[in-house]
């Protein structure tokens, strides 16, 4: 095992590492987890079985092996990128009608305190409270 391979495995197995870390202390969700962890358990295989990564090259046509390893970041990176693209939309319009149902509220208490003096300085009468209840 060469220095190289023995030091790419080191920080699979880190990254692996800090990504359960943070699931576990809550500051990354678990949904969002699974992209890091896939990522790093595909370096972790391509990093001790070095000969899998030149077999896949080789059946691609990728002259160069470690040059496929980019092609799968710049992928991930992609998906990654396309992940919080849909993440942000789906924000974007739960903001736009949470924002709205403030407004409505907001118009609705202000309906409300308006008609608010006027109830109190004219209580209803006991025959219109017999009427209507």
């Amino acid at each position: 095992m060469s220095l190289l391979q023995a030091s790419a495995i080191l920080f699979d197995l880190l990254l692996i590492g800090v990504v359960v870390e943070t699931i576990r202390r809550g500051l990354l969700n678990a949904r969002y987890a699974v992209l890091w962890l896939g990522a790093a358990l595909v370096l972790l295989v391509f990093s001790v079985f070095r000969p899998l990564l030149d077999w896949i090259a080789l059946s691609l046509g990728v002259a160069y092996p470690p040059s496929l390893l980019f092609l799968i970041a710049f992928v991930f990176l992609l998906l990654i990128v396309l992940h919080y693209s849909l993440v942000i939309s789906s924000h974007r319009d739960s903001i736009r009608q949470i924002g709205q149902a403030v407004a409505r509220l907001e118009r609705n208490l202000e309906q409300f305190e308006a008609r608010l003096p006027a109830a109190e300085s004219n209580p209803p009468s006991s025959s219109r409270r017999a009427r209507t209840g």
